[in-house]
């Protein structure tokens, strides 16, 4: 329990701040992994769309502090070599 007005303002604040990190961390993790999912089963097209959305989406997270961005550069280039690898390997079709 906290033993002053000052300190229990803080708990709750810092309370309020991890809900809203946890809810941009998880919202970012997930749209992540579905365009690793989208690459990894050939879904190209759907998949650099994904892969954008993500990027855009880890940039936000850097940007309210949820993420260190070194942490998002990682994630987004390693997302793009798995993109890269997979566009190279299946040839576009001119169908």
């Amino acid at each position: 329990m906290p033993n002053s007005k000052s300190v229990d303002k803080a708990a709750r604040s810092a309370g309020r701040k991890r809900g809203r990190n946890r809810l941009v961390r998880s919202s970012t993790r997930t749209r992540v992994s579905k365009a690793r999912k989208l690459i990894s089963n050939g879904e190209l097209e759907l998949a650099q769309q994904e892969t954008a959305i993500a990027i855009s989406s880890l940039d936000k997270a850097v940007s309210k502090g949820v993420f260190h961005r070194n942490k998002s550069a990682r994630l987004k280039s390693r997302l793009m070599k798995k993109l890269n690898v997979a566009t190279v390997v299946e040839p576009k079709r001119s169908t």
